[in-house]
């Protein structure tokens, strides 16, 4: 390689490299996040116990409005406890 493909190539990696550390970490209790399979099965489960059926399709608005009020004042309350 001639010494000029040697410096384009070095000065790519390094804006490469530079762009990489440049980009801002999430913090770890970001809502926007995506959910780990673990806390998706919670909060299903949550939705279970407050009396969401996911089969029950012909009341299926209402259904689930009611339960994600009922989930919202558990988790106002404290109460996340899946019984």
């Amino acid at each position: 390689m001639t010494s000029i493909s040697r410096i384009i190539l070095g000065a790519l990696a390094l804006c490469c490299a530079a762009s990489a550390l440049a980009q801002p970490q999430a913090p770890a209790n970001d809502p926007n996040a995506p959910k780990t399979r673990a806390q998706v099965r919670q909060e299903f489960l949550l939705w279970r116990a407050a009396g969401y059926d996911p089969n029950d399709w012909l009341n299926y608005p209402d259904n689930a409005l009611r339960a994600s009020r009922i989930v919202a004042q558990r988790q106002a309350q404290g109460n996340t406890a899946v019984h």
